[in-house]
């Protein structure tokens, strides 16, 4: 995907407003500059200097394909429950870092407790950038659908947690390197 692409909307388009997290409608024609594609959503930039991100289901109005979440075929075989919720994590990202979340170090726990009914409970714990940042609720949603597509998942509990505060300390050196910080 070509960074600062840009593109005109082919029909009206639902869009969370980054970092405040508010949703707001673009119309239909308006033009964006797509600046990050990574785990199935997008950040562009409008021409009145809106950040916004634009989820994969939506994906089509910037004419780009929706496509299913990796691994999010029910059944699909392979790895420890753990492990694919762990992979699950690394496909979100902050919609302002090209570095996915887990990477990032947001991530502060991720445990899988099984179920005397069946299935199994993933409870997931993650913290964001900045306390203000309005990103929480969109980040939980989309960790919440791809890990609810992982097999043998009936349920998820994803909690936004601001303590303790994130540091840069937090972050892998592979996500240090990549953002020129070592």
């Amino acid at each position: 995907m070509a960074v600062n692409e840009m593109v005109s909307l082919s029909r009206d388009c639902k869009v969370s407003i980054i970092p405040s997290g508010e949703t707001m409608i673009l119309a239909t024609g308006t033009e964006v500059w797509i600046t990050q594609a990574l785990g199935g959503s997008y950040t562009v930039m409008t021409g009145t200097g809106h950040m916004v991100r634009i989820d994969n289901r939506d994906a089509d109005a910037i004419g780009k394909e929706v496509t299913p979440p990796p691994g999010s075929t029910k059944g699909a075989a392979g790895g420890s429950l753990e492990k694919m919720v762990w992979e699950q994590l690394k496909t979100c990202y902050d919609p302002e870092i090209p570095v996915n979340i887990v990477d990032l170090g947001l991530v502060y726990h991720c445990g899988v407790t099984p179920l005397a009914e069946g299935g199994n409970q993933v409870d997931v714990r993650f913290t964001l950038t900045a306390p203000g940042c309005g990103m929480g609720g969109v980040l939980k949603r989309d960790i919440e659908g791809k890990v609810a597509r992982i097999p043998d998942v009936t349920q998820c509990n994803i909690e936004v947690v601001l303590d303790p505060p994130w540091n840069q300390g937090l972050m892998s050196m592979a996500a240090q390197l990549q953002l020129g910080l070592m």
